[in-house]
């Protein structure tokens, strides 16, 4: 049996940025399984050209992405909503093995069932490398700030 996750569907702008904040909290923690919960078993991903389809498989990214990632930090904000949909932007930076830091920013379209776990989720993200000294996301995001948009540059 699958755990419901509130909010569910249809959403109001509250119920809409709430789930958006939950899942860039849990995003942050960079832990494959317990991101992937919040997945139907069968959910279909599209993240840059990769494609994907369960938890097992998304778990399994996941867990390369943030091998990879150091210092992983994410934002995201309510681009906007409808029923049982949510887009969203984001941005995240991080550091590669060799040092090199990176802004990475995008948008997502989620749909998602009446137990509010995501059915669909596509993602398409673009790379600029930026020197540490122009980093502005870091670890978490103050409870003060949600809902805040990062503007993107």
């Amino acid at each position: 049996m699958t755990e419901p996750r509130p909010p569910f569907p249809p959403f109001t702008e509250e119920t809409a940025l709430q789930k958006v904040q939950a899942a860039e909290d849990a995003w942050n923690t960079r832990d494959p399984e317990r991101v992937a919960l919040a997945y139907t078993p069968d959910s279909v991903w599209r993240n840059r050209d990769t494609f994907l389809q369960g938890r097992e498989e998304i778990a399994a990214f996941l867990t390369r992405k943030w091998e990879r990632e150091s210092d992983y930090a994410l934002r995201k904000s309510l681009w906007a909503f409808h029923g049982d949909r949510i887009a969203v932007r984001f941005q995240y930076e991080c550091r590669d093995a060799s040092g090199q830091w990176w802004r990475s920013h995008g948008n997502e379209q989620w749909e998602f069932d009446e137990n509010g776990l995501m059915l669909r989720r596509e993602a398409s993200i673009n790379d600029v490398p930026i020197a540490e000294a122009d980093r502005r996301i870091f670890g978490t995001r103050p409870k003060e700030e949600y809902g805040v948009e990062i503007p993107l540059q």
